[in-house]
């Protein structure tokens, strides 16, 4: 009783499981020994890497990339053209703002939000996230900043500034503290 809306044009690997009442648009690439859970979404043009997770209702507008081994919790949404490095997790309810890009081996705590507008409604583009960070539970991660390689980011937090490689940001707004 899977009930799946699956588009012909959709390329999907081998070894693949998608579970039940999922949506996957054309031009739609899932790769090799991936797994899709429930209500999902994946609109035209998202790309999901070799033995990535993904669970329960997620939507991946257009232009998404997963990398490999990802791991991706229930209610993730993306708003397209966005990039995860491999060895990503994203834990549940996480919002990536248009133009995010997260590095490799980067840790995305729950209700993770990202903002890719200014003030006026004007896109800037999402937050560019560096390899081996850590983003805490709740964490708002404003449109154009850089967080660097290495970054710790406090639950709670919010960043409006780009991040330095190495460091500790935490508050609101984040601070460094070491």
């Amino acid at each position: 009783m899977s009930q799946n809306n699956i588009s012909d044009k959709a390329i999907i690997g081998k070894n693949v499981k998608i579970g039940s009442f999922n949506i996957i648009e054309e031009n739609v690439t899932i790769e090799d020994d991936v797994e899709i859970g429930n209500y999902c979404h994946l609109r035209s043009g998202v790309v999901i890497k070799k033995r990535t997770r993904l669970m329960d209702y997620i939507e991946l507008r257009s232009n998404t990339i997963i990398g490999e081994d990802c791991y991706v919790d229930s209610k993730v949404s993306s708003s397209g053209n966005v990039i995860v490095k491999n060895n990503v997790t994203l834990r549940y309810d996480t919002i990536l703002a248009r133009g995010v890009e997260i590095g490799a081996k980067t840790y995305v705590c729950p209700r993770v939000m990202t903002n890719n507008l200014n003030s006026g409604g004007i896109e800037i583009g999402g937050a560019k996230i560096g390899e081996n960070c850590f983003i805490g539970t709740n964490a708002v991660l404003q449109h154009g900043i850089t967080i660097g390689n290495n970054v710790i980011i406090g639950a709670l937090s919010f960043v409006h500034k780009d991040c330095e490689a190495k460091s500790t940001y935490v508050g609101i707004p984040a601070k460094k503290i070491k």
